[in-house]
Parts: structure tokens; C-alpha cells; sequence
């Protein structure tokens, strides 16, 4: 039995994992990144992110699968390890810690330039460090803050994309007066659905592919619910149309609505087409949307890595304090642990933007595949194992099992793949590849180094006539 100490406590309730499932991929990528897939790919942006969206659907059916049978707090890294061995385990969640700590970095500089827009009195880096230490108080003080904080930010996030998507039909089957519907010419005029070949689609899929990672956290978060198996049920099953609503509903709309090659798309789709609608103040309510966006994300963030930590100190992957519990069932020092990680890269995206800030950021640009891949290898290896065990265990059951996964993990290698030959993503999928070589290169040592430290210590039963260190 685990000692209380560490036990987390069940303190998030149903409607907080529905909307942070909910509103898991919706992020600043969608509001502002969408425009640089659109003005590379054209329309047939729907098609990168409607084949990006099919592999995460599957990714999800399969983590879902095995979360309903052990939803534990590290989840895929404690599948990784069961599934593969402890390497994989190790090198999952200390990859997955690295990549939510880099996100907090990233979110909270972008949502300082925003807030610094308004208040240019107050510098930058001031900012972004006071937006860290905000949500670090959210998440130190209860679960059921961090649950509170991320509803009522789902909830906004959700409101706008739905109001967007209502505006934009609006638009598309000609209800709103002095405003031409256009039909498919925006869709088919400016060098057709994919004027640049389906190679841009495929080189699409590979960059689109980072804005779904958040997707999973359900199923870290079902544990700190008073029904894990259901909580993670519903949420992993709602991915689907999530994905079908919200990003390719939001794409579909836009690509229809405006020319993909137009200036104003390419700097911030969604504002283009509330202009197009002569909505006042477009990019004023947008830039409170994708602030709101990055404070969810950045909120995420910072529960997410705490909990990958809290799970690797447990599995003595990571020093023992980590796994350290207060009162309220928040594993604090492990949320202290990556507060600082992020403080840390925050003051190197202005100190070294060019050299250490760009070495962390492309460390962490492959780690979302990565971490999906391992997810479906997991997958393959668990599911046969179990299923001899006890056939009936499953809740969830992954489609067309096993081709669909050989399906899903070929897929996912070829993005890797495509990564290396763009000239964009190369220096990601350098860096991730090197980056990951060193945390796997990293258990091996500290295994053995822990291994003969355990060997030093290893003493005869006290009594014995012959006690002494072997």
C-alpha cells in the first residue's frame, strides 16, 4: 500500500475533466498557427489536419483502452514501462515533463507580449514570471483550484470557437445581409483545393501534428477523480468530434470564407474573418481569446508536468521529494520542481533567445510523436498480454486490433520521417532525436550507478554470525 504521503486525492469533478477534455486541443496554434499551415498547404489544410486529427483519434482509442484498465497518474509513461520495459517508461516521462515544461516557457513569453501590448510600462520577462508564479498558485493550493481555473477557461475557449463556427455558416449559406456568400470560389479559384501538390498536405500533417498534443491529459488528470474509469471513458471517447468541431470545423470555415492566399489570413485567420464581418474591435476580443487560450495551456502545463514528476519520483525515476503529497493532495514539491525548469527556460528566451532558448524549444518539437509512438508500441505489446490474462478486462476496445495500430505506428515513424527532410521542422527533429538519446543514455547510468550503490549497502540478516557487507 502506498504510504499517504504520497496519494494524491480525488479532488477534480466530472464537469472539470469534461471541459479540460473539451478544450484540450484548443490552444493558441489554433488561433494564430493555423494561418502559416493555410498560406503553405491552401485548402487542402482541411486534409493535413484531418489526417493528423485521424492518427491522434487512434493514438487516444488506444491510451483509452489501456487507461480504463490501470488509470494511473503517470499513464503512458507507466504503460511504457509495463509494455516495453523500464527504458521506455524512464525516457517517456522524463520526455513528456521536458516538453510541458518548454510549453510553459513558450505560452507564457507569448501571453506577456500580449498583455505587454497594453501595459508597455511593465517589461516583458516581468510579466511572463508573474504569469508562471499566478498559475503555480492555482496548482499548489488544490486539484480542485487547478479544476476551477481550467473549467471557466474551457468554457471561453469553447464559447468562441462555437460563436466563430455560428458566424462562419452564417456566412457560408448566405443568412447574413450585405455579405455575398462565397460558395466554393475560395475553395477551388485560387489554384485549386491544393495548389501547391499533395506533398504540402503530407509536409502539413507533420506540423499540424504538434498542435493536437494535450489530447491525453484526461487521462493523467482521471486519476484525481472519484471515478477514474468513467472519467477517462467519456473523455477519450468525446476526441473524435472534438477534433471534427473544433479544428476542422474551424479550418473548413475559414478556407471557405477567405482566399488561402491572402495577407491578413496568414497573420491571424480568425481576426480576418471577424474583420470580413465588420465585428469592431476584431483583433482586441481575439487577442483576449488567445490570451485566455495561452493562460489554459500554460495552466495545463504546469498540473500536467507536476503530476509526470510526482509519477517518476514514485517509480524512483526521479529524486524520492518529488513524490512528497501536502495535505490537500498536491504534489507540491514536484509542482515547485517544474515552476523553476520553466522560470529557468522563461529567463533564457530573453537572456539566449539564439542559442539555449532554440536548443530547449526544437528538444522538445519531436517529443509529442515520440510519446504517441510509444503509446501505440505500448499498446501492441500490452493488449496481447492482457487479453490472454483476462479477456473480458477491456472497457475500451481499439478498433481492428492489431492492424490498425501497425497502421497508426507506420504512420506516425513517417512523420518523423517527413520531419528530417523539411527545412522547418529539421532542426526539431534533430534536436529531439539527440535530446532523447541523452535521456535514454541517462537511465543506463543511473541505473548502474544505482544498482552498485545498492550493492555497497546490501548487509546479512542482522544475528547472523557472518554479518558484514557482501
Amino acid at each position: 500500500m502506498k504510504n499517504q504521503q504520497e496519494e494524491l486525492k480525488p479532488g477534480l469533478k466530472q464537469r472539470h475533466l469534461t471541459m479540460i477534455s473539451l478544450s484540450g486541443v484548443i490552444g493558441a496554434g489554433l488561433f494564430v498557427g493555423s494561418g502559416i499551415i493555410i498560406g503553405q498547404t491552401g485548402p487542402g489544410a482541411v486534409l493535413s489536419y484531418v489526417l493528423a486529427g485521424v492518427i491522434v483519434v487512434l493514438v487516444m482509442r488506444m491510451l483509452g483502452e489501456m487507461a480504463t484498465v490501470n488509470p494511473d497518474t503517470g499513464s503512458f509513461a507507466v504503460y511504457a514501462r509495463e509494455g516495453i520495459g523500464e527504458w521506455a517508461g524512464f525516457t517517456t516521462g522524463w520526455l513528456y515533463w521536458f516538453f510541458w515544461v518548454i510549453v510553459i516557457a513558450l505560452e507564457a513569453t507569448a501571453g506577456a507580449a500580449i498583455i505587454h501590448g497594453w501595459i508597455p510600462s511593465v517589461p516583458v520577462w516581468v510579466i511572463s514570471l508573474s504569469l508562471i508564479v499566478l498559475l503555480k498558485l492555482t496548482n499548489i493550493f488544490s486539484v480542485k483550484s487547478f479544476g476551477e481555473f481550467e473549467y471557466w477557461f474551457s468554457i471561453t475557449k469553447i464559447i468562441s470557437i462555437i460563436l466563430f463556427l455560428c458566424l462562419g455558416l452564417l456566412v457560408i449559406f448566405g443568412l447574413l445581409p450585405n455579405i455575398e456568400p462565397p460558395g466554393t470560389s475560395n475553395l477551388l479559384n485560387f489554384g485549386g483545393f491544393i495548389p501547391n501538390g499533395i506533398s504540402s498536405v503530407l509536409v502539413g500533417v507533420a506540423i499540424v501534428f504538434h498542435a493536437f498534443v494535450g489530447v491525453e491529459i484526461p487521462a493523467i488528470a482521471a486519476g484525481e477523480t472519484s471515478d477514474p474509469v468513467k472519467s477517462v471513458k467519456s473523455a477519450l471517447n468525446s476526441v473524435v468530434w472534438r477534433i471534427l468541431i473544433f479544428y476542422i470545423g474551424s479550418i473548413t470555415v475559414i478556407v471557405t470564407i477567405l482566399p488561402w492566399n491572402s495577407a491578413s489570413l496568414l497573420k491571424s485567420p480568425f481576426v480576418a474573418v471577424l474583420e470580413l464581418l465588420g465585428i469592431p474591435s476584431a483583433a482586441f476580443i481575439m487577442n483576449i481569446v488567445i490570451l485566455i487560450a495561452l493562460l489554459s495551456c500554460l495552466n495545463s502545463g504546469l498540473y500536467t508536468s507536476s503530476r509526470m514528476l510526482f509519477s517518476l519520483a514514485q517509480k524512483g525515476d526521479a529524486p524520492k521529494p518529488f513524490a512528497t503529497v501536502s495535505k490537500n493532495g498536491v504534489p507540491i514539491l514536484a509542482v515547485f520542481g517544474s515552476t523553476l525548469f520553466a522560470f529557468i527556460s522563461t529567463i533564457f528566451s530573453y537572456i539566449s533567445p539564439d542559442k539555449i532558448f532554440f536548443f530547449l524549444v526544437n528538444s522538445s518539437g519531436g517529443v509529442g510523436i515520440l510519446v504517441y509512438l510509444s503509446i501505440a508500441v505500448s499498446h501492441l505489446r500490452l493488449r496481447k498480454r492482457m487479453e490472454k490474462e483476462n479477456p473480458g478486462i477491456f472497457k475500451i476496445k481499439m478498433w481492428l486490433f492489431p492492424y490498425l495500430t501497425y497502421v497508426t505506428i507506420l504512420s506516425m515513424i513517417s512523420v518523423l520521417i517527413l520531419m528530417a527532410f523539411i527545412d522547418s521542422q529539421r532542426p526539431q527533429f534533430i534536436f529531439t532525436m539527440l535530446f532523447s538519446l541523452i535521456v535514454v543514455c541517462s537511465f543506463f547510468f543511473f541505473r548502474r550507478r544505482k544498482t552498485k550503490y545498492m550493492e555497497k549497502d546490501v548487509h546479512v540478516v542482522p544475528g547472523s554470525a557472518n554479518t558484514e557487507k557482501l
